[in-house]
């Protein structure tokens, strides 16, 4: 019956110390202190009512009935491990392990998973957000979503979606003494950049669209500078003065009214850079990622191309 059997903690314990005849190595081996093994090790003794260890001087010395039980509790906390690890094997055959870039997951990915669980119930998803790249060879995850040229070594890539940049704001900012009539109102407010795009030349920054627009007496590099686009599309949301939004991934924002584009023109991204669903070759044909893949192709087939103006 349940209720005769002792705590787990008691049992590795004693097993372990058992195995070395040394609390302090069987402390070693599970990550505790020597005096944690021998307070267990009491424990369990006090629970069957007989002595398992003689603590003398030179050392532990196993009992007869100590040396009875090791094997058997040995052989059975093995087959536990075991059928622990069969329950996450389980687990893991229902999971999907997606790493995706930030701005993806948060400003695309996360309002529509519903809707892939709800044709996909039997798959567990977990995403990881993060702008690094996820070893997928390695397996810290099934699938990424990079923000890239699609080259990568040993991946097969998909071309999700390119990406148009053009103006976004609070609506209350067109309710305000400047109203962004033309793009050359830009003067009067502040200029939301993500610090990093000046530095490289992935993503369109306000120099480009400027240019585009024809406006000048505009200083394409003032205004407020963000580590990050989250950020910088928060701050516009707050009204702290006009972003570059990706018409991709603001879209949902400017449904739900936090925010209005006031100017139609877009630039598009740089040559080939957009965002691609990555995957091993070898693993194409796994039944979760097929389903996931096909899924996320259909959903973004739509905006598959951005729309220059």
């Amino acid at each position: 019956m349940m209720d005769l059997l002792p705590p787990l903690t008691a049992l590795r314990a004693f097993e372990a110390a058992a195995r070395h005849e040394s609390f302090a190595q069987a402390a070693a081996e599970l990550h505790v202190t020597p005096a944690a093994v021998s307070h267990q090790v009491k424990a369990l003794e006090a629970f069957v009512g007989v002595v398992l260890f003689h603590r003398r001087a030179r050392g532990l010395t196993i009992t007869e009935a100590g040396r009875a039980a090791q094997p058997l509790l040995r052989d059975g906390l093995e087959r536990f491990r075991e059928g622990v690890a069969r329950m996450r094997s389980a687990a893991e055959q229902r999971r999907l392990t997606i790493s995706a870039n930030t701005s993806f997951a948060s400003m695309w990915l996360i309002s529509r998973l519903e809707n892939f669980r709800t044709r996909h119930p039997d798959i567990d998803i977990l995403l990881s957000a993060t702008d690094n790249l996820a070893d997928l060879h390695g397996g810290e995850a099934d699938i990424g979503i990079r923000y890239g040229r699609g080259y990568y070594a040993e991946l097969h890539s998909d071309r999700i979606v390119g990406l148009r940049e053009f103006p976004v704001c609070s609506p209350a900012l067109l309710e305000g003494d400047f109203p962004l009539l033309t793009p050359d109102d830009l003067r009067h407010h502040n200029l939301l950049h993500v610090a990093w795009y000046d530095e490289t030349d992935v993503w369109p920054t306000w120099n480009v669209w400027l240019k585009a627009a024809g406006v000048e007496g505009v200083d394409a590099n003032s205004g407020l500078r963000f580590n990050d686009y989250l950020v910088a599309v928060k701050a516009a949301t707050e009204g702290l003065g006009v972003a570059l939004g990706s018409d991709f991934l603001v879209r949902d924002d400017i449904a739900a009214g936090r925010l209005v584009c006031p100017f139609e023109l877009g630039v598009g991204a740089p040559d080939s850079f957009a965002y691609y669903l990555v995957v091993p070759p070898d693993r194409l044909e796994n039944p979760r990622i097929a389903a996931f893949r096909a899924w996320l192709l259909e959903e973004t087939a739509a905006y598959r191309e951005p729309r220059l103006v």
